[in-house]
């Protein structure tokens, strides 16, 4: 993205200087520096934005947490014995 950069702020020094060596006025040159500068910006904005979003893992690629100990759900209970309904026998 540098190299983008670097070629954009470049075109804003040199299209202004060209214009002014072909004939137009000082002050529409600068409202062209102003614009390009402007564009630039917001398509460096606009880059920066669609880079960071890029390198963000998508939700479905986030493993879920699962614990301490890899248990999920609510059925998992920690050691010991269930009963499940039997009765302690006598």
């Amino acid at each position: 993205m540098s190299d983008l950069v670097r070629w954009a702020a470049f075109s804003c020094a040199v299209v202004p200087l060209v214009l002014v060596l072909c004939g137009a006025s000082a002050a529409g040159a600068l409202g062209t520096a102003v614009g390009l500068a402007t564009v630039t910006c917001a398509c460096r904005a606009l880059l920066r934005q669609s880079e960071r979003t890029a390198a963000r893992p998508s939700p479905d690629e986030i493993a879920p947490h699962r614990g301490r100990h890899s248990r999920t759900g609510t059925g998992a209970h920690r050691g010991g014995r269930r009963s499940e309904g039997r009765t302690p026998e006598e």
